[in-house]
C-alpha cells in the first residue's frame, strides 16, 4: 500500500538491523589470518626457496600476521570488536549491550589512533603516524553509526506499531460495487492507488488496485463487487498491532514494502504503517530535545 508520491527509505537515518553472532563465527576471519601466517612462514623455513620466492613468501606471511594483529583491535566495526560484542552478549543476555559496548571501545580506540597521529604532527610537524589519523577516522565514523543504530534500536523495541500505524488508511469493504469503490474511495481522494478490502466482520481478504479497475467496462462497474476483482494477501505482508516497532522496521527493509497492514488482537483490520510514517517519527525522535 503506498501513495503517488515518492518512496521513502530508512536508510537515511542510522539504523541497522544486527543479527546476534556466535563466539566462533567472530573469531573465524583473524584465525584464518593467522593459520595462513603460521603456513606461509613453515614453507619459507622448511622449504627451500629462491631468494626472490622467499622475499614474496615471508611478506605475505607478516602481512596476514599485521592483518590478523589488526582485525583483532576489541572495537566494531573491526573482527575483534565483532568477538568483544560476542562475549558481553554471552555474559549480559543482551544483544545490544555488547553491540553499545563493542561499539564505545571501537569509539574510544579510533580516539586514541587520531591522537597518535594529529599530535607528532601539531608538535613536530611529523606525518610519520598519518595513517593512524586515517585509521581513527575511519574506525570513529563506523563505531559512532553503530552505537547510534544500536540505541535507535533498543527505542523502536519499546514502540508498538499501534503507536504509529495510519488509522486514516485506504480501506474499503469487499461488498462494495466497482461504482461505489469509485464514487467514495477515488473521486476526490487521489492519494492512494493501492487499497485494503476487509470482510463484513472487519477481516483483511485482500487488497484492491485501481489498475484492476479497467479490467470492467464501466458499464458493469454497478454490478460488480470489489471482491471478484481483489487480491488475496499474504500473512506474511501484515503485522500485529502489538508487535514493536522494530519487527516491523525489519519486515519493512527485508522485503522492500513501502507499508504494512496492521490487524488488531481480534484479526480486525486496524490501518496501514507506511514507512514514510516510519521515517518521519524517527526523524522526530532524533530531533526531539533531551
Amino acid at each position: 500500500m503506498e501513495g503517488a508520491k515518492a518512496e521513502l527509505s530508512l536508510s537515511t537515518l542510522p539504523l541497522t538491523v544486527f543479527a546476534t553472532q556466535p563466539f566462533w563465527v567472530a573469531i573465524a576471519g583473524p584465525l584464518v589470518s593467522l593459520l595462513l601466517f603460521g603456513l606461509l612462514t613453515t614453507i619459507n623455513v622448511s622449504v627451500p626457496l629462491l631468494a626472490p620466492f622467499a622475499a614474496v613468501v615471508g611478506t605475505l606471511a607478516y602481512v596476514n600476521l599485521a592483518l590478523a594483529l589488526f582485525n583483532l583491535i576489541p572495537g566494531l566495526p573491526l573482527d575483534g570488536g565483532n568477538i568483544l560484542k560476542a562475549l558481553v552478549w554471552k555474559i549480559t543476555g543482551n544483544s545490544e549491550k555488547g553491540v553499545v559496548f563493542a561499539s564505545r571501545a571501537g569509539q574510544f580506540i579510533g580516539w586514541l589512533a587520531i591522537a597518535s597521529g594529529l599530535i607528532p604532527l601539531l608538535l613536530f610537524g611529523s606525518f610519520g603516524n598519518f595513517w593512524n589519523l586515517i585509521l581513527g577516522w575511519f574506525l570513529l565514523q563506523n563505531a559512532t553509526r553503530t552505537a547510534q543504530s544500536a540505541t535507535l534500536q533498543s527505542t523502536l523495541k519499546k514502540i508498538k506499531v499501534a503507536d504509529v500505524v495510519n488509522f486514516d488508511s485506504p480501506i474499503v469493504s469487499a461488498e462494495l460495487s466497482l461504482r461505489e469503490f469509485a464514487d467514495e474511495s477515488i473521486l476526490g481522494h487521489g492519494k492512494w492507488e493501492r487499497f485494503l478490502v476487509t470482510d463484513l466482520e472487519g477481516q483483511l481478504v485482500g487488497t484492491m488496485t485501481l489498475d484492476a479497475l479497467r479490467v470492467v467496462p464501466t458499464s458493469r462497474w454497478a454490478e460488480t463487487q470489489v471482491r471478484e476483482l481483489m487480491q488475496p494477501i499474504e500473512a506474511s505482508a501484515m503485522i500485529q498491532s502489538e508487535q514493536s516497532l522494530l519487527e516491523a522496521v525489519k519486515i519493512l527493509e527485508q522485503q522492500q514494502r513501502s507499508a504494512l497492514p496492521v490487524i488488531g488482537e481480534n484479526g480486525v483490520l486496524v490501518g496501514l504503517l507506511e514507512k514514510a510514517a516510519v521515517l518521519r517519527w524517527l526523524q522526530k525522535r532524533v530531533q526531539a530535545p533531551a
